[in-house]
């Protein structure tokens, strides 16, 4: 049976060890691993950097356009000092709409492995795609963390929250649902107590299973 195209997308948690399982299973898969992809080509397109686009991401919208709406509803948009909607302006909805087309075409292009940019969502109605949830512990993530980045357990555990809160706004603003809703997925796996090498090995051969490689 000929092999036919497949999308992995894998969601996870600050400091579960996510993106470690993705680039081993990409190996053990032999595709390629997307995850700051999109990111990249958005650094390019707007010219800023990755943690400018992450507290985009981490707000609703952009304050301008809020404004903006408002004004029409309750102004007119005739007065020439103040300049229509800025197309160029970055909102988290230009964002998201950016790496959705790019992670798409990328997806599009050949078997591979999207890592975070809420792919569970994007790849929802794609049924060559596998969307899987990686979890762990607070206490276990915050100290990989620490190991991993030499951070103090107290900036571990303020960067998990962040990062954690972050990606749920996003979510919920686009998606409409929890990153944590388990319905989301096709496997959720807790790590907490799994070496990651394991979590490669198990999710390469039930992929294999699953397309027949």
């Amino acid at each position: 049976m000929e092999n036919k195209r497949f999308v992995i997308a894998i969601n996870r948690e600050c400091g579960s060890g996510g993106g470690t399982i993705a680039k081993q299973l990409g190996k053990l898969l032999g595709v390629p691993v997307f995850n700051k992809l999109a990111l990249k080509e958005l650094e390019n397109k707007y010219n800023l950097t990755e943690s400018e686009l992450e507290e985009i991401k981490a707000n609703k919208r952009h304050w301008w356009d809020d404004f903006c709406r408002f004004y029409r509803q309750f102004g007119s948009m005739a007065d020439t000092s103040l300049p229509k909607q800025d197309e160029e302006v970055v909102t988290s909805e230009k964002v998201y709409k950016v790496e959705s087309t790019i992670l798409k075409e990328a997806a599009a292009e050949q078997s591979c492995i999207i890592v975070g940019r809420s792919g569970f969502f994007i790849f929802r109605d794609d049924p060559s795609a596998v969307k899987i949830l990686i979890t762990a512990k607070k206490e276990a993530r915050i100290e990989r963390l620490m190991r991993k980045q030499q951070l103090t357990e107290n900036e571990a555990e303020k960067l998990v929250e962040k990062i954690d809160s972050s990606r749920e706004t996003y979510t919920k603003t686009f998606a409409g649902c929890s990153r944590y809703d388990a319905r989301n997925y096709d496997l959720v796996i807790n790590v907490t107590n799994i070496p990651i090498d394991a979590v490669a090995e198990f999710l390469a051969k039930s992929i294999k299973r699953k397309f027949n490689l």
